[in-house]
């Protein structure tokens, strides 16, 4: 990117942010706490044992760890390894695994890992002493132990609380008030979980600090309609379950957090789980607006389940047809066999754009249970072509023009120009649902193009009109094909063995200047990459409308 393109990129990015964000950057980098190796605080009777939240196994030998879709055999000096991925190392020092499922025959294994972690690790330098690695790996040890699990004989006991101690200590001091938003939410909740754990003054100042901390970031980071603020279902289900353990955290410490607290994470829990029901597709994962992926949250059903595990009903699903998160910008269309969920929304806070992708007016679609059209999704967190590809408008199925992107998407997580959405409505007309909305993100372009969709739903099939207003040289509007469907002709049709619940097919036209089917990539997954079609129609600058239309009916 030139000095001149930059520039501008920048401003755009850095005026939206709060100051915290600029002078506490500068902090973050300079200041380094203390490290303070005083022995730790007595342990807190707890009154229950943990209960986990299902999640996959990582540790697959003493060695041995499967992160992202990526498997690796761990030395004795490979906890910052160069030949390793950054997100991967992350995920070695998160300590996930003493909390997935069959942990418990793992048992011997994680002493010893944790014995090693501290040896390997001391204080303060490497991934693993960044604050969002110390706060994963603070939960995860307390809830191991919480499980009933033992660190070992009592010298390793006594060292692994008291590195627990100095971990705490140290990310009292580097809290990320200079990112703010999710890695902020789990420090908070990391030290909440460090003030129940160890009892005395210094483990009640931890507690404190955390449910302070985290009553702002609840207010600030779940919308009115029960999403997380930088609309990712995927981050949506991380801090879910975050909530789900500050309500068990409560139940295996009564008494350690005032009352309108606890009330205030379950029904707080009980509003993401009626969005996140929203944006889960029939298949049961997670739709792909903004950065998501499979794999790495825990899905709605397990959600559901650990819920229910701790005396929170999840809400009964929704049998209206069409359903509006109107603060978070999403919608879902319900008509027969066919589910419809679309982008009619802001990116993300305007501080905090980092997840967002230049997806506006993107839509994904579902058919007798089975995804068929589907944003592109993620692989990595790279800052590189590929990362920058998969968060442009050309991954997902919206209308790119003149080869730019509906938000200025730049390097790994920054946003200049936003797209802003405006007149979004919807209705129904007898047996159709219809949603509709436009976006001013192409204004900064010489003609000022602005673009409008609607969508309309029926039980036989799916219409989505098109214009552009304003002048423009090309605009393209894409539908992504999942990669289990063929396109052949204007037949859509599902792979042999691809769809459990038979045949699915469809057939599609479109009312445009031209149409072509391009070969693509579909992520749905970390360090995953599968071939995919994508129909690709162009608008006629000089009419500036298509409809692109798909039938199904039977």
């Amino acid at each position: 990117m030139s000095l001149a393109t930059r520039l501008p990129r920048l401003w755009h990015t850095v005026r939206h942010l709060r100051p915290v964000q600029i002078y506490g950057r500068a902090w973050h980098r300079l200041h380094r706490p203390r490290v303070a190796h005083a022995p730790a605080p007595q342990m807190a009777a707890f009154e229950r044992g943990w209960i986990a939240c299902e999640r996959a196994a990582s540790m697959l030998g003493p060695t041995r760890f499967r992160f992202l879709n990526d498997e690796h055999e761990i030395g004795a000096n490979d906890w910052n390894s160069a030949r390793l991925a950054k997100l991967w190392l992350y995920n070695l020092h998160y300590f996930d695994d003493l909390n997935a499922i069959g942990s418990a025959s793992r048992e011997h294994w994680h002493r010893d890992l944790i014995a090693r972690w501290i040896a390997d690790n001391p204080p303060p330098a490497g991934n693993g002493w960044e604050p969002y690695c110390l706060s994963l790996r603070i939960v995860n040890w307390i809830k191991w132990r919480c499980g009933g699990q033992l660190f070992g004989d009592a010298t390793r006991a006594r060292a692994a609380l008291d590195s627990l101690a100095v971990q705490v200590r140290f990310l009292r001091g580097r809290l990320e008030r200079h990112l703010l938003g999710n890695h902020l939410w789990a420090n908070y909740k990391a030290l909440l979980f460090a003030g129940a754990f160890f009892e005395g003054v210094e483990a009640q100042r931890w507690r404190e600090l955390g449910l302070s901390g985290l009553r702002g970031e609840i207010a600030e980071q779940i919308l009115a309609d029960g999403g997380h603020f930088e609309r990712s279902p995927m981050y949506h289900a991380i801090l879910l379950e975050d909530l789900l353990d500050l309500v068990q955290l409560a139940l295996v410490y009564p008494g350690a957090f005032p009352e309108r607290d606890v009330q205030s994470w379950r029904d707080k829990a009980r509003a993401m789980l009626s969005w996140l029901a929203v944006m889960t597709h029939p298949d049961g994962d997670i739709a792909f607006f903004n950065d998501a992926a499979h794999g790495i949250a825990a899905t709605l059903a397990q959600l559901q389940a650990y819920a229910r595990a701790l005396g929170v009903e999840p809400p009964p699903a929704s049998r209206e047809p069409l359903q509006m998160l109107p603060q978070s910008g999403y919608a879902r269309l319900q008509c027969g066999e066919a589910v419809l969920i679309c982008d009619v929304g802001e990116i993300g806070p305007d501080y905090l754009p980092g997840h967002a992708h230049a997806d506006t007016l993107s839509f994904e679609l579902s058919l007798r249970g089975k995804r068929v059209l589907v944003n592109a999704g993620i692989s990595r967190y790279d800052i590189d072509p590929e990362r920058l590809w998969q968060r442009g408008t050309a991954a997902h199925n919206t209308v790119e023009i003149d080869g730019e992107d509906s938000s200025e998407v730049w390097s790994s997580f920054r946003v200049a120009r936003r797209a802003r959405p405006r007149a979004v409505a919807h209705g129904r007309e007898g047996e159709s649902l219809w949603l509709s909305a436009a976006h001013d993100g192409y204004r900064r372009l010489k003609g000022r193009p602005l673009h409008r969709r609607r969508w309309v739903l029926t039980p036989r099939g799916l219409r989505i009109e098109d214009r552009i207003e304003g002048r423009f040289g090309d605009a393209v509007a894409r539908l992504r094909v999942h990669p289990d469907f063929a396109v052949d002709g204007h037949e859509i049709r599902c792979e042999p063995g691809a769809c459990e619940s038979g045949d699915v097919r469809l057939r599609w036209r479109s009312e445009a200047a031209g149409d072509t089917l391009a070969l693509s990539r579909y992520y749905p997954g970390f360090g995953l990459s599968r071939p995919c079609s994508v129909i690709e129609t162009a608008l006629d600058p000089r009419v500036g409308t298509a409809t692109l239309a798909l039938d199904w009916g039977r």
